[in-house]
């Protein structure tokens, strides 16, 4: 094995891994299209956002665990035919309801690539003993800068030109393509070994499956309505939550391996910080672009232009750290400038130079690159090999909860609109978000120095 992550190996596993993130940033430029063509309003046309988050978080360790059980090119290889038959689905959608259904196939297909993409680096790696690859990590991260860079601008191309159903339809090609470079690139899996009905039920622990992802509604649920909580969802994902945690404890092949889970508390503690993160990036990133435009009059063209350094920065960052192979210090790094953002958006106000907002985009961007691959690489090496799709579908999970999280913080922060005072609040829960993180690093002695 010569060149074990050549681009032929690479480049299906990267594609599939942004199609996720593309869908969900896509769409915003069609929600009005959408609910004039039928006659939704706003709170309608919302729910195809948050159906895909929903069904993300939910899927994304699922689709590890059918990895597991049935190999990972198998089930990367089933998420992309998921995803073209749902891009047709959503072009052809003769209804809302049908395009609701559309974008819940869309998360589905989408969540089978990142975890099996995980669990196919990995046992590449072991197999050609190249030990932690640093590079192919630092891909990811980069795909995903990529992504925020390219998701609204190519929606708006996409809606402008040819209609909303044009940013379903594009699913198509992009998911035939990927499945054409898996099948060409990427080895074939261990051929599967005959089991009972019973066994593979128990061996995909379906009970599992069902509390987990009850558990993961009720919550985002829950989140995503704090300026009128309805605690009964809470104690919902409560009792949910027990009742999974008492399941996995005593399941012979559980989704949520809760036993390994408490002897290997470092990744929980990476689970933590990824939540983290995702909370404070996902707040001030769109907390300060409603800003932008409602408070200091920026057009959305402008305020694009102006987070434009966050995406380039971030992915900068990511090679620079991966080429060093640094963890601990990156982590470090993020706490203190998630703390600095918070501590510049607090000091602006709506007549502060578009200067001073490029560098505050800037700051977004040091302590996402940092937090991004330094994360996902500590992931990698606290995860056992045997349980990294699904310990990478948790990983991003907990990245949807912070990103969900976000939304509601911002409606509790500005309210009907976003002014200086709003800012400036999420400016406080951003700093505070960064000294929670800088406390959990620097006291964490689990987390390696280099990779």
């Amino acid at each position: 094995m010569n060149k074990p992550f050549g681009w032929r190996f690479t480049s299906p596993l990267l594609l599939g891994s942004t199609l996720n993130p593309i869908n969900s940033s896509m769409l915003a430029t069609g929600l009005v299209g959408i609910g004039l063509d039928f006659h939704k309003g706003p709170a309608a046309t919302a729910s195809l956002i948050s159906v895909l988050y929903l069904c993300s978080a939910v899927a994304q360790p699922t689709m590890g665990k059918l990895a597991q059980v049935f190999g990972a090119r198998r089930v990367f290889i089933a998420g992309q035919i998921v995803l073209l038959v749902a891009g047709v689905i959503g072009a052809a959608a003769p209804n809302f309801a049908i395009l609701l259904l559309s974008r819940a196939l869309i998360g589905i297909g989408t969540s089978a690539a990142y975890p099996t993409a995980m669990a196919l680096v990995r046992s590449r790696a072991e197999q050609a003993r190249t030990g932690v690859p640093s590079q192919v990590l630092a891909n990811f991260s980069i795909a995903a800068q990529v992504t925020m860079v390219i998701g609204l601008p190519l929606g708006g191309v996409l809606a402008g030109g040819f209609g909303w159903r044009a940013i379903f339809f594009v699913n198509v090609p992009l998911a035939a393509v990927t499945l054409l470079f898996t099948l060409l690139g990427v080895a074939r899996d261990e051929p599967l070994t005959r089991t009972s009905w019973r066994g593979l039920l128990a061996a995909v622990d379906v009970l599992g499956v069902v509390l987990f992802a009850a558990t993961i509604t009720l919550l985002l649920l829950f989140l995503s309505g704090l300026s009128s909580p309805d605690w009964w969802l809470l104690l919902m994902a409560g009792l949910a939550g027990a009742a999974l945690l008492a399941w996995e404890w005593r399941a012979t092949s559980p989704l949520v391996d809760v036993r390994m889970l408490v002897h290997n508390r470092r990744l929980v503690r990476t689970y933590l910080r990824q939540a983290l993160v995702a909370l404070g990036i996902y707040t001030a990133l769109y907390g300060i672009s409603q800003w932008m435009e409602q408070a200091a009059g920026y057009s959305a063209a402008q305020v694009g232009l102006i987070m434009l350094p966050l995406s380039l920065v971030s992915m900068i960052i990511a090679r620079v750290v991966s080429t060093l192979g640094r963890v601990r210090l990156p982590l470090v790094l993020t706490g203190g400038f998630l703390i600095l953002t918070g501590t510049a958006m607090g000091l602006i106000t709506s007549s502060a130079s578009v200067w001073v907002l490029v560098g505050i985009s800037v700051l977004f961007g040091l302590a996402n690159g940092f937090g991004g691959f330094a994360n996902q690489a500590t992931l990698y090496v606290q995860a056992p090999a045997a349980d990294i799709a699904v310990a990478s579908g948790l990983y991003r999970t907990f990245n949807y909860v912070g990103a969900i999280f976000s939304a509601t913080l911002i409606g509790l922060t500005f309210g009907t609109a976003a002014t200086d005072a709003g800012l400036h609040a999420v400016a406080l829960v951003l700093a505070a978000i960064g000294v929670v993180f800088l406390i959990l690093t620097t006291l964490d002695d689990k987390i390696p120095a280099v990779v």
